[in-house]
């Protein structure tokens, strides 16, 4: 059966940022991205709540939101379209942790946000970058579905290991913006590509490099198109394991989705849409 997914809506190129530290300068980067239509995931330290206001020192660039900046930012109207996800409790080493520690970084971080903002958190951005086979154990073992690592391959494929999930590039890779006109004028498969171009950093680079206009334009150049969905990292693996867990008859005429969320896939030439708990009979 020559059958390929498409993502929402059918579109075959998806785009989503992810960013660490859950910082000030995060609010300019989500003005820029809703100017632009755009979606991103937003990777927090749970132990930076602990004090409601703070005083930094003259200079300080990468400065942690409080609780009640934080809870008005990432809850507010400007935040409700973005993500939150875990970057463990005290942005550790994870993997030169003890287990026992490593669950604890987890759970503890997890607990703290999901009472802070009131989501169930599902992601991760592993801090420090570092990771391992133990420490993919642990969060799955802990309900982390994806996590981040800050390793980059220039490539617009689907991650095969959720748990140690690539990135396309940073916002500072001398490729960024030859991957954009690559991931907006390349040529597909015409078939059964699907293309997501996944971007991290921590927005307090922006203030360090004073290059914000590095991102504004990248967001300009790729935003507001009708053949991109813009997703936040949740909602890509979401979609992802929601067609990898359609069932189909014996025969493959008919198609079942068991999922809460529509999944369209290209059979024959047609683009077909098979809705939440729908079952559909397509050839």
């Amino acid at each position: 059966m020559l059958m390929y997914m498409r993502f929402k809506d059918g579109k075959r190129k998806a785009l989503t940022f992810s960013y660490d530290d859950g910082v000030e300068t995060d609010i300019r980067l989500m003005e820029i991205f809703n100017k632009n239509g755009l979606k991103g995931t937003f990777n927090i330290n749970g132990s930076q709540f602990n004090d409601e206001e703070r005083e930094y020192a003259e200079g300080q660039i990468s400065r942690p939101l409080a609780r009640r900046r934080a809870v008005e930012a990432y809850n507010g109207e400007m935040g409700k379209n973005h993500e939150i996800a875990l970057h463990c409790y005290t942005h550790p080493f994870l993997d030169r942790l003890p287990r026992d520690m490593q669950v604890y970084e987890v759970i503890k971080d997890r607990e703290k946000l999901e009472e802070t903002f009131g989501r169930i958190v599902k992601g991760c951005a592993y801090p420090m970058g570092t990771s391992s086979e133990t420490t993919a154990e642990v969060l799955s073992n802990c309900g982390v579905k994806y996590a981040r690592t800050v390793e980059v391959n220039h490539s617009f494929a689907i991650p095969k290991n959720w748990l140690r999930m690539p990135s396309t590039c940073h916002h500072n890779d001398e490729k960024l913006f030859e991957l954009a006109d690559n991931f907006l004028n390349g040529e597909m498969n015409i078939w059964h590509e699907v293309w997501l171009f996944t971007v991290w950093g921590h927005s307090y680079e922006f203030d360090i490099n004073q290059n914000w206009d590095r991102i504004e334009k990248f967001c300009e150049k790729m935003g507001n198109r009708n053949d991109i969905w813009y997703a936040t990292n949740v909602e890509i693996y979401d979609y992802v394991k929601a067609y990898e867990n359609l069932e189909f008859s014996a025969v493959g005429d008919m198609v079942y989705n068991p999922s809460a969320i529509p999944v369209w896939f290209h059979y024959a030439g047609v683009d077909v849409e098979v809705g939440a708990g729908e079952t559909k009979k397509f050839r």
